[in-house]
């Protein structure tokens, strides 16, 4: 497996002076599912943020195949990030556009022909099982299949990694093993790498096969899951 996301003494300070990260190391390779996982105030967000420089630390650095990110233009910053999709906890659906639209949004924004972009979209919706939504909006939607729409979205510019910032904290427990499930599939599908945050120990043990720790922004241990079972049980 080859490094896909490196960080490297990473520190995130904000303006009033509080600490979010500090020297934080982590590697992240090719096909991981890798749970970044801490209590509230661990600083999971800000690091999550951080992979695709949403937020620039104060200090370290983040690399996204080999490129700094830190020596990235902004141009060249877009590009990486549209390789990264990322999926929120709020689904940030577009209320006024269908579930179609939501998932083509990304490629009109980027150019692509509209029948294209509409093609691509509905496999994507066939693929997440909501094939039958299209014409509907997020408004009547479960939360379920909003993030089912998000994650269709996300995965619409084909990107290398997915980041799922608390994607599942917003959902009941067996919709969040149906959510689960379903990016197990697309991982095996895509071969993509994800990055998920989470202060729910079952998902990480449902899901990933790396985990790190965060404990009030500092990283306090990284490895496989079994590291989560001896710390946590």
């Amino acid at each position: 497996m080859s490094e896909i996301i490196s960080v490297r003494n990473l520190t995130k300070k904000f303006e009033n002076g509080v600490y979010a990260l500090q020297n934080v190391n982590l590697s992240i390779e090719k096909g991981d599912i890798f749970g970044i996982i801490g209590m509230s105030g661990a600083g999971k967000s800000t690091l999550i943020r951080c992979l695709n420089y949403l937020e620039k630390p104060s200090e370290g650095n983040v690399f996204v195949n080999g490129k700094n990110l830190a020596e990235q233009s902004e141009s060249e910053l877009r590009l990486i990030r549209r390789n990264m999709g990322m999926i929120f906890q709020n689904f940030n659906l577009l209320m006024q556009k269908t579930v179609l639209e939501n998932v083509q949004f990304p490629l009109d924004i980027q150019g692509i022909e509209k029948a294209e972009g509409k093609k691509r979209a509905q496999e994507l919706l066939t693929m997440v099982g909501l094939e039958e939504k299209e014409k509907a909006y997020p408004v009547q939607l479960s939360g379920g299949q909003k993030q089912r729409v998000a994650i269709a979205r996300a995965l619409a510019s084909n990107p290398e990694v997915l980041l799922l910032d608390e994607a599942t904290s917003a959902l009941d427990p067996k919709t969040t093993v149906a959510i689960l499930e379903l990016l197990k599939e697309i991982q095996k599908k895509y071969q993509v790498t994800i990055v998920l945050i989470t202060h729910e120990m079952e998902v990480v043990k449902v899901i990933c096969n790396k985990v790190a720790i965060l404990e009030d922004g500092y990283l306090v241990e990284e490895g496989s899951v079994e590291c989560l079972n001896k710390r946590f049980g």
